[in-house]
């Protein structure tokens, strides 16, 4: 018996190591690759392809009702007016609508809870994609009944955004092997190979005018179309790249 249970147990204790072996061949081993990480920023200047603006009209009256028919009406004219301009109807849409009650203020100045009158304002973001039309668009809105400018600016469509992002992305690889080989040149090494890269993030501004209060006086007082400068925009792009030299 003793010697039975003798190599049962020198048989548990092979079988235990093998099973220890194969778990431990299973690990990953670490690379021993030597690497250099760099990081790389590509940027393209280009001339905007849209405008973008959102127009408000704001309507106010005592009967919240009236208020809104009077709103609607100027609204409907406004978009009527640029879809006849040939804006197609997938660029014009509701950017917001709001009805807010202004009430009275007593004889010390504190806001009281009687309602002076409703302010109903309707907002709408138009998309144009021939920038050269931007000033006219906004004078035909505001001729027909848009009484405020909450945002313009140029920016890229789609496919520009993506033309010029491959072009900016190649751009930031260009840099980062530049700095790359300058280093590992300072030091005596040698590029090998491509660990790994990691594509960032594109930028791409949008050119915001700030002369709203200009444009609507121009706009609803004088012949002379708005002037709309696009000037340029720039494209940028990040890359992070791992080199293996030796």
């Amino acid at each position: 018996m003793r010697g039975k249970a003798a190599l049962l147990g020198i048989a548990l204790m092979v079988i235990c190591a093998a099973v220890i072996g194969s778990a431990t061949a299973q690990l990953p081993q670490e690379s021993k690759d030597k690497l250099i990480h760099v990081s790389g920023t590509g940027k393209v200047t280009t001339t905007p392809d849209q405008a973008v603006v959102v127009f408000a009209v704001e309507t106010e009256n005592a009967d919240v009702k009236t208020a809104q028919q009077q709103n609607a009406e100027r609204m409907d004219a406004v978009v009527n007016a640029l879809k006849r301009a040939g804006i197609p109807e997938k660029d014009i849409r509701t950017a917001g609508y709001n009805i807010i009650p202004v009430t009275e203020t007593d004889s010390r100045g504190l806001t009281t809870s009687k309602v002076k009158y409703y302010r109903v304002v309707n907002s709408l973001e138009v998309t144009i994609n021939d920038v050269k039309r931007a000033g006219e668009i906004v004078d035909l809105a505001v001729a027909n009944g848009a009484n405020k400018v909450n945002r313009f600016s140029f920016t890229l469509s789609d496919a520009k955004q993506q033309q010029f992002r491959s072009q900016a992305l190649t751009a930031a690889v260009a840099q980062a092997r530049s700095d790359a080989d300058a280093v590992v040149a300072a030091i005596g090494k040698t590029i090998v190979d491509v660990k790994e890269v990691n594509v960032g993030g594109s930028y791409v501004p949008m050119v915001y005018d700030s002369r709203y209060d200009m444009v609507m006086e121009k706009a609803a007082g004088s012949a002379v179309p708005t002037p709309l400068e696009v000037g340029e925009i720039d494209v940028t792009a990040t890359v992070s790249i791992s080199y293996i030299i030796s």
